[in-house]
């Protein structure tokens, strides 16, 4: 599944710096939600480091000991993509493994990693650009690979070398094809600049997008991106908020609701740079106190970290001036990040709910309210209450409806500053919001304690925020589950203002 072209919208035009390398910018003055890049991949592929997977679907294999192959080169395929022509395994790689008769060996039991499937996306990739030189030439070869840096990773590095460079070259006999150095830069172009995306079925995989991959980064990012399954896993990207002319575009290679110290980790060892963007040079994380910590010695005080993009910085308090060590902070937060991590693991239900809660409640006195721990745990309840046993919405109470309410608007806090406007984050938590203010207004009004007027007031702030939610999903491919869940709100959309209507007659 490769393309021949890429087709850059003429919003976008590519700039160079020392720092950035080549990096996108606008070029117009763009309004939000505007369309910037709408690009086919490269090639796509299974993500390194998995199980066994499907090479047509990506679908993890069944867990039995009966295995799915395909009939002509024994690699894992599931029995509908065997009968599918189309599949990308059929196109690609299937005929490369029955001229050098490379084999498939089944996984010891007990073992969930398969690298013998790490080898599968780079030979996509290499298969694409003996197809596409010219696009090759133009578009991926001058991608970052930064291979000196990732060759201080000895064991990575070798293991690389091993499963796929060696493995392609050797049992696949594709030595005269491809050098040890191609595959390799190949690797590493993948391992920084490769798209994580969902099939239309849910299954995780990576695209390789060589004009969108050059977006520099930011932990505010300005564009979103959307991926869309139904056509050839298409990329498009749009503004985020209104961009000015020549202003450079962003999007983010971390995840957004982590702490400084977590996303400069991520940046260092899987992207090789430190990020210097606003909001990682800010200890306040743009007055939101994401990672500080209460201070210990004074009652209104936190703890900040006095240089954030450095390893070994200190914490000081803003009202005080206490100081507390860098390793203090991290073992801190390690300690409370393992606790988490136990009631993530947990199956959902009453006692997932209730062990989140009492964490919070437990942590309230060291972290900060919007701490980055505090807002993941709020997260989790969100996506809990009115879903899990005793806690379904019919049966919750006006406290609890309450209580998921306020959730809601505490985590829309954070990302109101880290992703404004066009994020799909956004819209998921405005339509969580809307179902208890939607419940709470009913319930007044039957108990009298609001009036018809009251009544309407409340349910048109819910409709604004269904509204806000169906305009930022709109864009997202219809089999997502961003785009189910937007028709999911344009019928609430709909029900809800014929309610509102209804209302206004009735008031007249």
């Amino acid at each position: 599944m490769t393309s021949a072209t890429s087709r850059p919208v003429n919003r976008t035009s590519v700039q160079w710096s020392a720092v950035c390398g080549r990096y996108l910018v606008a070029q117009e003055s763009t309004p939000a939600r505007s369309l910037l890049i709408e690009e086919l991949p490269f090639a796509i592929g299974p993500k390194c480091n998995g199980p066994v997977v499907c090479l047509g679907c990506c679908r993890p294999a069944p867990a039995t000991d009966v295995e799915e192959l395909c009939v002509l080169c024994g690699w894992p395929l599931c029995e509908e993509c065997s009968e599918n022509e189309d599949s990308p395994h059929v196109q690609l790689e299937c005929r490369e493994f029955q001229i050098s008769g490379a084999r498939f060996y089944r996984l010891p039991s007990g073992s969930s990693y398969c690298p013998q499937l790490d080898c599968i996306l780079p030979l996509r990739v290499l298969l694409a650009k003996e197809a596409n030189p010219k696009r090759w030439e133009v578009e991926v070869a001058p991608m970052e690979h930064h291979e000196s840096e990732r060759r201080l990773n000895e064991d990575v590095w070798h293991a690389d070398l091993v499963n796929i460079a060696q493995y392609l070259r050797g049992p696949c006999k594709l030595a005269s094809r491809f050098s040890e150095e191609l595959i390799m830069q190949v690797v590493g172009v993948l391992e920084v600049n490769a798209f994580e995306a969902r099939t239309a079925r849910g299954y995780p995989l990576r695209c390789l997008y060589p004009y969108t991959g050059i977006l520099a980064h930011s932990c505010v990012p300005n564009t979103a991106r959307s991926i869309y399954p139904s056509e050839g896993f298409k990329i498009r990207l749009r503004a985020m908020v209104d961009l000015d002319d020549g202003q450079p575009l962003h999007h983010s290679y971390t995840y957004t609701l982590d702490g400084t110290a977590q996303r400069q980790t991520h940046l260092r060892e899987g992207k090789f740079f430190t990020c210097n963007c606003e909001r990682c040079l800010d200890p306040t994380e743009l007055q939101t106190h994401f990672s500080s910590l209460k201070c210990g010695q004074c009652a209104e005080g936190f703890l900040a970290s006095k240089q954030p993009t450095e390893v070994d910085t200190s914490w000081n308090c803003c009202s005080c001036g206490a100081s507390t060590s860098n390793v203090d902070v991290e073992t801190t937060i390690k300690s409370i990040q393992s606790e988490v991590s136990g009631v993530q693991a947990l199956e959902m239900g009453p006692h997932r709910l209730e062990e989140a809660e009492r964490l919070l409640r437990k942590y309230k006195s060291l972290l900060h309210p919007l701490h980055f721990i505090a807002t993941g745990l709020r997260q989790l309840l969100i996506e809990m209450y009115g879903r899990v046993q005793r806690y379904e919405m019919v049966q919750l109470s006006d406290d609890l409806l309450e209580r998921k309410a306020e959730l809601c608007r505490q985590v829309l806090s954070v990302l109101n500053k880290f992703e404004p406007g066009l994020s799909r984050s956004r819209a998921m938590n405005l339509y969580e919001l809307h179902v208890p203010l939607v419940l709470l207004a009913k319930s007044g009004f039957i108990a009298s304690k609001l009036n018809g007027g009251e009544l309407r007031a409340r349910l048109v702030d819910a409709i604004d925020l269904l509204k806000e939610c169906v305009e930022i999903l709109q864009y997202e491919d219809k089999c997502s589950q961003e785009g189910v869940l937007c028709e999911v709100a344009k019928q609430a959309l709909r029900q809800l203002t014929l309610s509102v209507e209804g209302l206004g007659s009735e008031l007249d």
